[in-house]
């Protein structure tokens, strides 16, 4: 199980965050290509795959495998 987040497609919306039962995800201080914060699941070993994050991403920058 894995959860990976496409830096460059990531705007920081923090929609992941709102939508995650488990509370997986933080905004970084990473700054990608565009000047926005990235979000990254800090928290991997607590998802439980259930892609609401997935699902809520308007960009399609997370993948739930």
């Amino acid at each position: 199980m894995a959860v990976y987040i496409d830096k460059n497609l990531c705007k920081g919306c923090g929609l992941c965050i709102h939508f995650c039962p488990k509370n997986v995800f933080d905004i970084t201080d990473e700054i990608n290509k565009k000047g926005f914060n990235v979000a990254a699941p800090t928290r991997q070993k607590d998802c439980i795959q259930c892609k609401l994050c997935e699902r809520s991403c308007p960009d399609l920058a997370i993948v739930v495998e």
